[in-house]
């Protein structure tokens, strides 16, 4: 299945982003009030995973898109994509009690865009090499902006040099999740892509919870709040939004509209929920201000045809045609 026009794309990773931000609330609200931070982004995963079995119970369409995944022969590191999904989830709750939210986002927006940048220039998702050229590079420099912006007036914590750099590390690690992601969605389906991410992802954040000690101590005592429990569907959502996003638009822009939809719902939350701060102007800014870097970005100039040659691609593309859903070529 041939993914939708960029502009159709990138206004589905927005609203992903809007997803993104309600998930964040919920994740840390459901964390707080169980007395784990960790336990949150467990019941996140376990929820997205029993969707997607329900899924594959009731839905063709997705066995259908496992069973092209598995004729396709993926190289096995395709499969690694929901590491990155595990490894911010881990990092943020090291790194936000040292730095603060406000330079944690900054650091991470900062590793996406690097990373957009680069697997964008090494072709890592399907469509193809895209150039390092001035426009992309000032996109990118304006999303961090933005989101440096939006941030104006946080509380800042320790500026600890290694724990920034590892904030920035999974910022490297999500857009190279996106990537990952949409390679394998075009070697089967957008939801054997979800599924592959949840499938890696959820067993490392057990793990990770585990060996935090998430599941010992004192019985824990789960609230009674459904809405808390919902981060699961949203994470569905939010990973079928960067599937299609990264295919049509590349991991750099479709980062940057994930960014700018996040600061949109932000500043959503911050007027609807009670007691919320109410409407400020930092975030409205930078929310305006990312959505102005993805148009930036977006002028650069596109290859005609993709060129995925990377390690362990046996894709091979012809002058005059394109790569397949199954590696063979398509005039």
């Amino acid at each position: 299945m041939r993914p939708p026009p960029s502009a159709v794309a990138l206004a589905l990773v927005t609203l992903g982003g809007v997803a993104s931000a309600a998930q964040g609330a919920l994740n840390a609200e459901l964390g707080q009030q169980v007395g784990n931070a960790t336990l949150g982004a467990v019941v996140n995963n376990l929820g997205g995973t029993l969707l997607i079995l329900l899924g594959l119970a009731v839905l063709p369409s997705m066995r259908t898109g496992l069973r092209a995944l598995r004729q396709a022969r993926a190289p096995w590191w395709w499969y690694l994509g929901g590491l990155g999904g595990a490894a911010i989830v881990v990092l943020a709750a090291y790194a936000v009690p040292v730095l603060g939210v406000a330079v944690f986002t900054i650091a991470q927006v900062a590793g996406s865009s690097l990373g957009g940048l680069a697997s964008d220039r090494a072709g890592l998702a399907p469509l193809g090499r895209l150039p390092l050229t001035m426009p992309r590079v000032a996109g990118a420099l304006l999303g961090v902006a933005a989101v440096a912006l939006a941030q104006a007036g946080r509380p800042v914590g320790e500026l600890a040099v290694g724990v920034l750099l590892l904030a920035v590390a999974g910022g490297i690690a999500v857009a190279l999740q996106a990537a990952l992601n949409a390679r394998i969605s075009a070697a089967g389906s957008a939801a054997a892509g979800v599924a592959v991410n949840f499938a890696v992802s959820t067993p490392v954040v057990l793990l990770v919870a585990a060996l935090a000690g998430a599941f010992t101590g004192p019985a824990i005592r789960w609230p009674d709040g459904w809405y808390l429990y919902t981060g699961g569907l949203l994470g569905v959502g939010i990973v079928a939004s960067l599937v299609v996003g990264v295919r049509a638009a590349g991991v750099l822009r479709t980062g940057l509209a994930l960014v700018g939809g996040q600061l949109a719902g932000a500043l959503l939350l911050d007027v609807l929920l009670p007691g919320g701060p109410g409407a400020r102007l930092p975030v409205l800014a930078g929310a305006l201000l990312t959505l102005l870097a993805v148009l930036v970005a977006g002028r650069a100039r596109r290859p005609s045809v993709p060129e995925p040659r990377i390690a362990g691609d046996e894709v091979r593309v012809a002058p005059g045609g394109r790569p397949g859903a199954d590696g063979k070529l398509v005039r």
